[in-house]
């Protein structure tokens, strides 16, 4: 149930309302999925005592989960953490939450469910300890049923949260309850957490035949007869196939049930109709329903090839994927359904049809919307085996733990139709010695003991094969390789009847906005060699396509070569967007990446356009850099572009002739005296003109502009409008190098929850009303705050000129 959509959703007999003191029940109520992030108190430190049902938390904050409180931090150099984790605060804090149940519900059982605690969790309940999960990434759930109070009696929760030892990742990880919780509430007899499994044998346009594999728990202390329902519901939630069995249970047990249906004449899923279907599982006692569980499907089926790469339901398909971490920007390690939609909506305007969930099990939500949206998915578990990357990460908990957390990984997870692939690793270190062979056996057992659909890959850095032991496991379904680019050609030699995709690659690295020239040849920094820092002085790169980091190249140069390989089933670009952390090669004040091909505000660079000319079907004519320069300066003027033979390019009216790529070029490119006014580009397609991109020089600054992605927002405490703040001249053409202070006011329903400008060196605060716009733009992100007012967002600031609003419905 997708529980970011609204506050109050009934389906059937299940409900899922908003538990904000208690959560009420009736008789004809079967399976409850009760939001539980409202109303918590937090505070930072250490608070042993908070465990305990008298404490006193009236010092505490109140808050909504989701929460990161390293995002709410100041950027500092002196943080344990460092610039490569995102020079924010990590350390410990502390989450108590108070709630009352009613009597009716004391024959039921309770569990709460948590989707991401980052990092070393541990939760009481009533002062009674439930457990501790290390792994800041991994989903997990409590059965509370023995430990809960009734009626007027009070129940509290509590949540300590380890985030001191740093550094505990490579990235910015955040700190705190960042992903969403839920109390659940069923019968004694029920669907087991993460408790169905549904595949599909055998697809065709014909028909489908569906394996379905459940769960069912009972907590009572009696044996129980019951019914089982299983019913195939199409997208207009009409029965497409439907199976009833009578069953029995012993107390205290649980009962493994396998079914089969066939549905005729399925809608397949794919990347631009991604058909989605559900299979709903009803548990009947006699005639009473006494629980509801939908798991999600989709009918597709998809193969590897050593030599033809990829296929979707029979039809070759290029992987045109990037990696995405965790964080989103401003909100942190906040999974915000709006958010990551909005993330993976400019992936698909660009031409994405595949997301790599580097390097770690990723939202809940993340996976609803690739299902919906149309992204194939490569899930990934872990960064790191036995043998460490940083002093405090997740190796310090390899024996104890990695085989829990695969399990709840792919229990989590196998159900979703857009996951196609299961990597159990990235660059992992024990791809250099022995140890390596038993450990990638070891984990491809565990994966395939629950999942034989899919095949298992691992993110590889070495390509010589004897020195590469992962791979001489000889268990890997499927070869990852990182970067290499160079070396695609020789691969089907090297590794004989394999199949490959390219599992990370590019590492360009760029600043929105930032032109240096010339741009004759591409750059590598660092080199392989240490050697001091010799860039721009504000910390900035290019946004010309031109430098890249040793290991890898720029994303023309990748894209050539992983389009040119029919064997290479696809390419996962390092990275989709900017994240924090990981600012490499630049140091402090540098706290998050260039490699993005978007920035960390959510505004795309240039090359952003390369890939859409090439992933998708838009017509695309894009110009850079911008036209405000020197008089007479030689500018370096490339155009991306498609579906045209050639492109035209006008100054103030006169032509500078047509250009057309070559051979493999992703590009055209001109050198231009600069003279102010219109730089004009005509694409044409056998004489027709298929696109006309015109950037005219800026003058004095006239107002502030803002856009906002929607006009309408819920009145949920959850949904998000973003507003793309700008500076522009009186003609309303933007400033491209503004810099200016923006001041934020907003009033009705919304809350700021976020500022950003995406430039990777900024020490401003992302909580904040106000932000300094980067190279013209910034943005403001507005978060329902449940006032029943339409909203007004007003930017001003300083010196003649114009200040903006713009208006958002409440719904």
């Amino acid at each position: 149930m997708n529980l970011h959509k609204s506050v109050f959703k009934k389906t059937g007999t299940a409900i899922v309302l908003s538990l904000l003191v208690a959560c009420a029940t009736t008789k004809k109520e079967s399976r409850i999925v009760a939001d539980f992030n409202p109303d918590w108190s937090f505070k930072l430190g250490d608070h042993p005592n908070a465990i305990q049902a008298n404490f006193n938390a009236n010092d505490w904050r109140t808050l909504d989960l989701p929460h990161d409180w390293s995002i709410e931090g100041t950027f500092s150099k002196e943080h344990s953490t460092t610039a490569r984790q995102g020079a924010l605060p990590a350390g410990k804090g502390w989450y108590r939450k108070t709630f009352t149940l009613p009597e009716s519900a004391k024959n039921k059982s309770i569990a709460i469910e948590f989707d991401g605690v980052f990092c070393n969790s541990e939760v009481w309940i009533n002062g009674h300890y439930l457990g501790k999960r290390p792994f800041g990434y991994i989903s997990f759930s409590y059965d509370l049923t023995k430990y809960l109070n009734f009626g007027n009696q009070k129940n509290d929760i509590a949540v300590k949260v380890d985030n001191d030892a740093q550094p505990s990742s490579r990235w910015y990880t955040g700190s705190g309850i960042y992903r969403n919780v839920r109390l659940v509430t069923t019968d004694k007899l029920h669907v087991a957490h993460w408790g169905t499994y549904v595949t599909t044998p055998e697809v065709s346009k014909e028909k489908a035949t569906v394996d379905f594999n459940v769960s069912i728990q009972n907590d009572a202390d009696l044996p129980k007869e019951f019914k089982v329902v299983t019913t195939i519901l199409d997208a207009k939630n009409s029965s497409v196939a439907r199976l009833e069995s009578a069953e029995k249970i012993a107390a205290n047990a649980i009962l493994e049930k396998g079914q089969k249906l066939e549905v005729k004449n399925p809608k397949l899923w794919d990347t631009k109709n991604p058909n989605l279907y559900k299979v709903v599982t009803k548990i009947y006692d006699k005639n009473t329903l006494i629980d509801e569980y939908e798991t999600p499907l989709g009918f597709r089926y998809f193969a590897f090839d050593a030599e033809k790469g990829f296929s979707l339901n029979g039809v070759p398909t290029k992987l045109y994927g990037v990696c995405l971490h965790h964080d989103n920007g401003a909100l942190g390690a906040v999974a915000n359904f709006h958010a990551i939609k909005r993330k993976l909506t400019l992936m698909k305007e660009m031409g994405v049809n595949a997301i790599r969930t580097a390097h770690n099990p990723p939202s809940v939500e993340l996976l609803q919307l690739c299902d919906e949206m149309g992204f194939i998915v490569q899930d990934e578990v872990f960064d790191v085996w036995k043998k460490k990357k940083v002093s405090n990460d997740y190796n310090k908990y390899w024996d104890e733990w990695h085989k829990q957390d695969l399990i709840d990984f792919i229990k989590r997870d196998r159900n979703h139709p857009s996951v196609m692939m299961w990597s159990i690793g990235n660059e992992i270190r024990e791809q250099f010695d022995s140890t390596g062979v038993a450990i990638t056996k070891e984990l491809t057992q565990i994966v395939k003991s629950l999942d034989k659909t899919r095949p298992v890959t691992s993110a590889l850095t070495e390509n010589v094969p004897e020195k590469n032991f992962i791979y001489q496991s000889g268990v890997l379904d499927l070869l990852g390789f990182n970067y290499k680019h160079e070396d695609y050609g020789t691969f089907p030699e090297r590794f004989k009847g394999q199949k490959i995709v390219a599992s990370e690659s590019v590492s360009a690295q760029q600043t929105r906005g930032r032109y240096d020239m010339p741009t004759d040849s591409i750059r590598f920094w660092p080199k392989k060699h240490a050697e001091p820092f010799d860039g721009n002085a504000d910390w900035t790169v290019t946004a010309y396509d031109n430098i890249a980091s040793y290991w890898g190249t720029t994303h023309e140069e990748n894209w050539k070569a992983a389009k040119k390989y029919d064997f290479i089933a696809g390419t996962f670009v390092w990275t989709g967007f900017d994240y924090l952390g990981e600012p490499d090669p630049y140091p402090y004040p540098a706290r998050s990446s260039y490699f993005g091909i978007v920035d960390l505000a959510g505004l795309p660079k240039d090359v952003y356009y390369m890939y859409q000319s090439e992933w998708s079907d838009k017509n695309v004519l894009h110009l850079l850099p911008h036209w405000n320069w020197k008089q007479g300066q030689m500018i370096d003027v490339w155009a991306y572009y498609n579906n045209a033979d050639a492109v035209e390019l006008f100054l103030n009216g006169k032509s500078l002739g047509s250009k057309a790529k070559k051979g493999d070029e992703l590009h055209i490119a001109w050198k231009v005296p600069f003279e102010a006014g219109t730089l004009k580009a005509v694409s044409r397609k056998d004489g027709k003109i298929v696109k006309e991109t015109e950037i005219r020089t800026a003058g004095e600054a006239a107002k502030i502009n803002l856009q906002a992605d929607k006009t309408s927002i819920k009145n949920d405490s959850y949904d998000l409008v973003y507003v793309t703040v700008s500076l522009q001249d009186k003609d309303g053409n933007l400033l491209p190098k503004a810099d200016n202070l923006i001041n934020f006011k907003v009033s009705g329903g919304a809350k700021i929850v976020g500022v950003d400008n995406g430039y990777q060196a900024s020490l401003e605060p992302f909580k904040a009303d106000y932000r300094k716009l980067y190279n013209g733009k910034c943005i403001v992100i507005l978060q329902s705050n449940k006032k029943a007012e339409d909203i007004t967002l007003e930017a001003t600031t300083v010196g003649n000129i114009n200040a903006a609003t713009v208006s958002i419905k409440v719904e």
